[in-house]
């Protein structure tokens, strides 16, 4: 009864390997503890690594991907330090914060950690964070979370820290006046009482200092080797050799190295290079630079003549400002602007006749007062012929930037 009170699980049967219910209630019950030492943060990825045998620059890693790709993993992180017991504590800030044990959290910090779950996780789900993708991380977290407790369940199972019991001092009985067995109390010859011997708590063995590992110098040189190749083959023609593509192949080496590494020993530093990898790799699927052409300032530009307007104003980065207002009364012109990050700003002639298409993959878009904000966005287009109605100059004008702002309105 009291190891069922205290959290502990019967040994007597393998854990973790019955149905799922069976599964997810003995992962409560022994849920994984967040040391003292090699923790980073609150402990939660080292509590994981220790619980299940893995290393936790591995459950780091899966940490940060989660939420850089869907923004749940802070979430979750936050949820674990929650519900997860710090080793020296009683129970979880959750549960101390109703009275169920000591926890070395003060509960306005549970407080305040509790609160912080709801705007951050609206945030996360509420605003179609990658499209979806933050079900995606989550699933793709509670699914590796079951799957190591039912192959791992039953090994390194946490010690519950109880608490301390109470005891009192039994008052001696008063002595008799009346001796039945014709002697004196003091000279009755009784057996001393056994003392009571607690057990002493098990202890863990520690752990065999990790052996070292070359896997991190072996995958940082194919990482190395696989970029320039990519990158040669890019320079020769082959157009599936993009930067976006290269840095998923790099990151691909990475973490079947980490993954290596968790098991084998070794690897850590190879996060050090995975999440600016992967930060690079989200801003260039979002932002596509390599095909804005054109370099790098700004660009102004004032035609006076139909002559004068270009068919395609391009660069890399910078600001476009193109004023059409100075067109004679009958120009027929079209134009394309094709831009990778910066502002860009079209005026044409109050009484021109315009046909528009303006896109924005990150960024702002106004035309002619129609608006879109955000990433990904689709495109704004249409015909706008002024106050005037049809007639005066007619312009088409085809926009097309990465990331920034594009406006177009008339002078």
């Amino acid at each position: 009864m009291l190891d069922a009170m205290s959290g502990a699980a019967d040994t007597t049967k393998p854990q973790g390997m019955g149905g799922f219910e069976e599964t997810l209630k003995d992962f409560w019950v022994s849920r994984p503890r967040r040391p003292l030492s090699g923790r980073k943060v609150a402990g939660v990825a080292a509590g994981i690594g220790n619980r299940y045998g893995i290393d936790p620059v591995l459950v780091r890693v899966a940490f940060v991907a989660a939420t850089v790709f869907g923004g749940v993993g802070l979430s979750v992180y936050l949820l674990c330090w929650l519900f997860f017991a710090r080793v020296d504590d009683e129970v979880s800030p959750v549960e101390a914060l109703f009275g169920r044990g000591r926890s070395s959290m003060p509960k306005a910090g549970t407080i305040i950690g509790l609160i912080a779950l709801f705007p951050l996780s609206g945030w996360v789900f509420g605003n179609g964070w990658f499209d979806g993708g933050a079900i995606i991380g989550l699933a793709l977290l509670v699914t590796a979370i079951y799957l190591l407790h039912r192959s791992r369940g039953h090994e390194n199972r946490p010690i519950a820290t109880t608490p301390a019991a109470t005891t009192f001092a039994m008052a001696a009985p008063a002595a008799q006046t009346d001796d039945p067995l014709g002697a004196a109390p003091l000279a009755w010859d009784l057996p001393d009482p056994e003392p009571v011997v607690s057990a002493p708590p098990p202890v863990r063995p520690p752990r065999a200092p990790r052996r070292k590992s070359k896997i991190g110098i072996a995958v940082f040189g194919i990482a190395l080797l696989v970029a320039g190749t990519g990158f040669a083959l890019g320079t020769t023609g082959e157009t599936w050799f993009s930067a976006q593509h290269i840095i998923g192949l790099v990151l691909g080496v990475l973490g079947i190295g980490m993954v290596a590494g968790a098991f084998a020993g070794g690897g850590r530093g190879l996060i050090w290079l995975a999440v600016p990898l992967s930060v690079a790799g989200v801003a260039l699927t979002t932002v596509p630079v390599e095909s804005y052409a054109g370099g790098f300032g700004d660009i102004n530009a004032t035609p006076a003549t139909v002559a004068e307007v270009q068919p395609v104003y391009a660069h890399t980065a910078g600001d476009i400002h193109l004023d059409l207002t100075r067109l004679p009364a009958d120009a027929v012109v079209g134009t394309r602007i094709h831009s990778g990050a910066g502002t860009t700003t079209v005026m044409v002639p109050s009484n021109a006749d315009v046909t528009y298409t303006c896109h924005v993959r990150a960024g702002n878009v106004d035309c002619f007062g129609q608006a879109t904000d955000g990433l990904r966005r689709p495109a704004v287009s249409g015909t706008d012929n002024g106050t005037d109605g049809p007639g005066g100059p007619r312009i088409q004008l085809d926009i097309e930037q990465g990331a920034g702002t594009v406006e177009v309105h008339r002078g």
